[in-house]
């Protein structure tokens, strides 16, 4: 007798409708993806100040500079930043296979609280607001330079995640060039919106409102979601109801939504394990100084890599890297876990 197939129980692929890429499923080889003891790390016992710690408010950072004595968020430009603003533009060309271009931008990082021991499920959502803020400011100013295509907000949470300062921070990066994840997603966004007229995110969140399995926090102006193409474990997708094309177009109605959304969604996780819960993150916009970009819907992604316990983590290899992403819970099972802690 033939079976019918069983999304819930048999291997598949999802499409990842941002990229046009696949990821596999394999809910089969873990019936039971609670096993194992939850570990529990030590709590925080950061300062509230450190005094060698670059990023405090007074203290005499790497390279000689001294933060001011700031009591809000606060931005400087990166000592040691992966692009520079001053770049001669220049390429290299050998038979079409091997090709080198210049790149230039500019790197910031942003300091979200003078308080060391606290990250950003600790702030309250007007301190979350003024980080908000500091964003807006700082891709205003970048955006400025007309040679910058591109604006990357983000942060590393945690030392696995590669973060080098336990004090509370992320980055900007804007670049001279789209990123390639940028253009997968412009592409993917365009097809839909010459298709459809309408937004590829607003059809999908929609969507994944009214079947309510991944959908994690829901305030009024954002969602919070496991996506239906998740990767990692417990990875989610914070996504504008209305379509919000970047972060400079927010009212301030807006950015209380979002920071209570970000509040609740970042105190879940650091439920799930009992522990500060390490991730990347980061938002997605439309490029600037590129052109009208009708399609583009404002989201922001989360990727945090632990799967079973604080100390048990997702990796990234073997088949996952060579072949193809792959899973085994199943995002109905993590937006589950999450939802039940918000």
């Amino acid at each position: 007798m033939e079976s019918t197939f069983n999304i819930k129980e048999h291997p598949h692929r999802r499409l990842n409708i941002l990229t046009g890429e696949w990821v596999l499923v394999s809910p089969h080889r873990n019936k039971r993806p609670w096993q194992g003891k939850v570990e529990i790390l030590p709590v925080n016992n950061r300062p509230a100040y450190d005094a060698n710690c670059y990023l405090c408010p007074g203290n005499t950072r790497a390279d000689g500079s001294v933060n001011p004595q700031y009591e809000k968020p606060f931005a400087f430009t990166n000592d040691f930043s992966a692009l520079l603003p001053d770049v001669p533009e220049g390429n290299t060309n050998e038979n079409n296979l091997l090709c080198a271009e210049s790149e230039k931008g500019i790197c910031r990082v942003i300091c979200f609280s003078p308080r060391h021991d606290l990250t950003l499920p600790d702030l309250s959502v007007n301190e979350i607001v003024e980080v908000i803020n500091l964003w807006q400011d700082e891709f205003e100013l970048l955006k400025k330079h007309k040679w910058i295509k591109y604006i990357q907000i983000f942060e590393n949470k945690g030392e696995i995640m590669g973060c080098s300062n336990p004090h509370p921070h992320g980055q900007i990066w804007s670049s001279s060039h789209i990123p390639v994840e940028i253009e997968k997603e412009t592409k993917q966004q365009q097809l839909y919106f010459e298709q459809y007229h309408k937004s590829l995110l607003q059809d999908y969140l929609e969507l994944e409102l009214q079947l309510n399995e991944r959908v994690v926090v829901n305030e009024k102006h954002f969602a919070a979601l496991v996506p239906y193409w998740a990767v990692w474990p417990y990875e989610t997708i914070v996504i504008s109801k209305r379509q919000i094309k970047d972060i400079s177009l927010f009212t301030e109605e807006d950015k209380q939504s979002l920071a209570a959304t970000l509040k609740q969604l970042t105190q879940a996780y650091d439920k799930l394990f009992n522990t500060s819960f390490p991730y990347s993150a980061g938002i997605h916009q439309q490029p600037v100084n590129n052109g009208e970009h009708i399609e583009w819907h404002w989201h922001m992604h989360f990727y945090p890599p632990l799967l079973r316990s604080a100390t048990v983590k997702k990796f990234m290899v073997g088949y996952e890297m060579l072949a193809n992403a792959q899973r085994d819970i199943t995002p109905e099972f993590a937006a589950e876990r999450l939802r039940e802690l918000v």
